[in-house]
């Protein structure tokens, strides 16, 4: 069978080939591109690295590391080109080890598939930064990514905005924890509930492709409720993605001490979202606006990522809250996901705000290559020094729960977002699922806010 594949590879569309080809080996992914796919000890491997990969370092090693291996401060230099800078340089300071995990490959819903083939090919940019034209369903750029392209960047920004996921997603537990990594001093603890809803670009659930009744044009909304501590009990977040991106950004906030909704400005998405080390820009990998970053293509590589299978983890690295079990954090301050790690290839993508007075310099986003998903971001201050490291931990959906069938495709467990210069970090466990029930559009109004609240 695996002899076979390359004949049936390059019969197939681009996006599909590398779908193909990842459940059998994630070398094969990254090889696609040159055309000289061989068999040699049983994995695929190339001739020549793609040219334009150089931009990110490429391990040495003729292996990834085996399924097993630990990774710390005395072994690190061994597999330093396999990890993000950012980690690397924690796993040298003794802040946390990693350990290798089984490779396991990433569902993507066939209806989303299905979409990208229908459409591929008829989506282009516009002439300005951030206007995406013909748009209905699917990946919008289901090509790799080109260096030669002087707007690579930006289609990969799209391709992180369009991603597969649930039309409908309802977190019945979402546990926000605030953490001193230099005293390993838990110092407060939120419990939220939260939900998205698409509007429109919708392929999982009716009706698709859109909600008919969108009089504000949106995209997606998300919204978040706290249930604990008492003293911020109701207060609530509301933001709402446009379809067109040239639209002003919205979100609103709900403070239980003021019982009234306000308005967040543009700046205010860049302020620590109640007191952590998030803003609320960085809600869904990017929450902001296309055109409001310079982006740029800086290539691909085989890293060590965050993805795991849920259900084949010990025991030991999971916790039980409620009635869920979620994923552990360890390390300095607990700050790390209590995972274990594959490597995957992963495309580099630099977001530079256009605005000068925007608090960071600029975010590096390591999204994943075959969906698109940022599994590691770096975030560097305007100085231009390394300002914090976020992780999402992802794990096959199918990996959940029964309530999860339906899903077909990643599913994010946990988040950590690290501040390396304060020392500090905010970490998210999560047990997410598709409702029941339909969502209600109008869940994701500033009314239902002023009601929820009362």
């Amino acid at each position: 069978m695996i002899a076979n594949v390359p004949k049936k590879l390059s019969k197939q569309p681009l996006f599909k080939q590398r779908l193909l080809c990842e459940p059998l080996s994630m070398w094969c992914v990254n090889f696609i591109r040159t055309g000289l796919l061989f068999l040699t000890s049983g994995i695929f491997v190339s001739s020549v690295l793609a040219a334009d990969s150089s931009a990110l370092p490429v391990s040495t090693a003729k292996t990834p590391p085996v399924s097993g291996t630990v990774i710390n401060r005395a072994n690190l230099e061994t597999y330093r080109a396999w990890l993000v800078p950012a980690l690397a340089d924690l796993i040298s300071s003794g802040h946390t080890n990693l350990v290798v995990g089984d490779y396991i490959s990433l569902p993507v819903h066939p209806n989303y598939l299905a979409a990208t083939n229908t459409h591929a090919g008829t989506v282009t940019l516009g002439q300005t930064v951030g206007d995406l034209q013909n748009y209905v369903s699917g990946r919008p750029f289901p090509s790799d990514p080109d260096l030669n392209d002087p707007r690579a960047g930006e289609k990969a920004a799209w391709n992180m905005r369009y991603g597969y996921g649930p039309d409908e997603t309802e977190t019945l537990l979402m546990t926000w924890r605030y953490k001193d990594m230099s005293t390993n001093r838990e110092e407060r603890s939120i419990e939220m509930y939260g939900a998205l809803m698409r509007f429109d670009h919708r392929h999982t659930r009716e009706p698709i492709p859109a909600i008919e009744h969108n009089p504000a044009s949106l995209y997606s909304a998300l919204y978040l409720k706290v249930d604990y501590p008492y003293d911020i009990r109701n207060t609530q977040l509301l933001t709402h993605t446009n379809l067109d991106d040239a639209e002003p950004e919205q979100a609103w906030i709900y403070l239980n001490t003021q019982r009234r909704v306000k308005r967040l400005g543009t700046g205010q998405k860049t302020d620590a979202f109640l007191g952590s080390d998030i803003m609320i820009e960085d809600f869904l990998g990017y929450n902001g606006r296309i055109r409001d970053m310079t982006w740029s293509y800086e290539g691909q590589s085989e890293l060590l990522t965050p993805v795991y299978g849920f259900d084949a983890l010990p025991t030991a690295n999971k916790i039980k809250l409620d009635e869920h079990t979620v994923i552990d954090f360890s390390g300095a301050g607990a700050c790390f996901p209590k995972i274990t790690w594959q490597p995957r290839p992963v495309y580099r993508v630099r977001a530079t705000p256009v605005d000068p007075s925007h608090p960071i310099g600029h975010r590096v986003f390591y999204l994943d290559a075959a969906t698109y998903v940022p599994l590691m971001t770096e975030i560097y201050d305007r100085s231009e020094k390394l300002w914090k490291l976020g992780v999402v931990a992802v794990s096959d959906s199918s990996q959940h729960g029964p309530e999860n069938k339906e899903w077909q495709g990643q599913i994010t467990d946990a988040v950590a977002m690290i501040d390396v210069q304060a020392e500090h970090c905010t970490t998210i466990q999560f047990r997410i699922q598709i409702p029941e029930k339909d969502l209600r559009p109008k869940m994701f109004t500033t009314q239902q806010m002023r009601s929820a609240g009362r």
